[in-house]
């Protein structure tokens, strides 16, 4: 058995990815709403099986869709999740999956109320082999207890044509609260509880003065009861990288340490998925690329099954909270605030 599924929402490009991990596993897409023709039109080409809707009743109103996806703007995707779960469908946002608190608490109420999936892809972890077989080997104990993460989440603005609302910090959420979330989550998955907080954060914009709404670099500071981690993301990936950014993760053990090149291992091995593990034998390089992504997986399993095996809602949304929390810290007495 698999689901039938449907996309409102196309504005960032991670949806082509959430639609795939579906799609590997067999569900169904069947239609997608977008008012943006531009959009529309090159993602119909692409997945030429799920029909264009005029109105997103359409899709919300269809007994036969189990799942929503968005990727819509950022500050829009929580009313389109919260509307979806109303009409009884189960949703995967891209992150972040909300942009307030406002929002979180909103969303947490409904998905109480409807007993809806809600989940949001944090892509860098459920997406990227070098993450998910870190996960294996740090459960496994081959670093001892974790105590501390590093987690670095370069992003490069020349990448694709950047839309009006990216510079908006209404409608992006604020980069701690964007970017940073994705870091949130692993740094709660790889400390292996939900008990953290916010210690310090910062924000700036540092090298855009055309663009007063964007945050180009964030930092914040994260501790449990055992567990530190530090988290800086940015906008400043250099012309010269061959791709979007030099994502990097730290994972430090009681017995040895883990770190990740996850999408270049800059003037060294080709590819992607890079992981080096130091421990009491030595050092070595373990191979990424047959490592399953049992996220899509999972979720469908959840659709049907009404369980929580892809991510539980608490872990969601600890870190969103997590983000947004740092996002408010570092912006605390700024023009963003104002």
């Amino acid at each position: 058995m698999t689901i039938r599924f449907a996309a409102i929402g196309l504005n960032h490009s991670h949806i082509h990815g959430q639609v795939d991990l579906l799609l590997r596993e067999g569900a169904e897409f069947v239609a997608f709403h977008s008012p943006e023709d531009d959009l529309a039109a090159p993602f119909a080409a692409k997945y030429p099986r799920a029909r264009r809707v005029a109105d997103r009743r359409e899709i919300l109103e269809d007994p036969t869709i189990q799942m929503v996806l968005t990727a819509a703007i950022l500050s829009e995707r929580a009313g389109i999740s919260i509307e979806a779960m109303r009409h009884g469908k189960d949703v995967m946002s891209d992150k972040p999956g909300m942009t307030s608190f406002e929002q979180l608490a909103e969303l947490k109420r409904v998905q109480a109320e409807t007993g809806r999936i809600y989940s949001v892809c944090y892509s860098e972890h459920f997406e990227t082999r070098s993450t998910v077989r870190a996960g294996e080997l740090v459960q496994a104990g081959a670093i001892g207890e974790v105590v501390n993460t590093v987690g670095l989440g370069p992003h490069a603005i020349r990448n694709n044509h950047r839309p009006d609302w990216f510079f908006d910090r209404k409608r992006y959420g604020g980069i701690l609260c964007d970017i940073g979330s994705h870091q949130c989550e692993q740094f709660l998955f790889f400390a292996g509880t939900l008990d953290a907080e916010v210690v310090s954060a910062s924000v700036a914009n540092r090298a855009h003065p055309g663009t007063p709404g964007l945050q180009d670099v964030g930092d914040m500071h994260l501790r449990t009861p055992g567990t530190t981690g530090y988290v800086r993301v940015d906008w400043f990936t250099p012309a010269g990288l061959p791709t979007w950014g030099d994502g990097r993760l730290t994972i430090l053990g009681t017995e040895g340490y883990i770190e990740l090149r996850k999408y270049i291992d800059i003037a060294g091995r080709p590819g992607t998925d890079h992981l080096f593990l130091v421990d009491g034998k030595g050092t070595r390089h373990v191979d990424c690329g047959d490592v399953a992504l049992p996220y899509g997986r999972q979720l469908i399993a959840d659709v049907l099954d009404r369980t929580e095996t892809a991510m539980t809602h608490a872990h969601c949304f600890k870190a969103m909270e997590l983000a947004l929390t740092a996002q408010q810290m570092a912006e605390r007495g700024t023009v963003w605030q104002q």
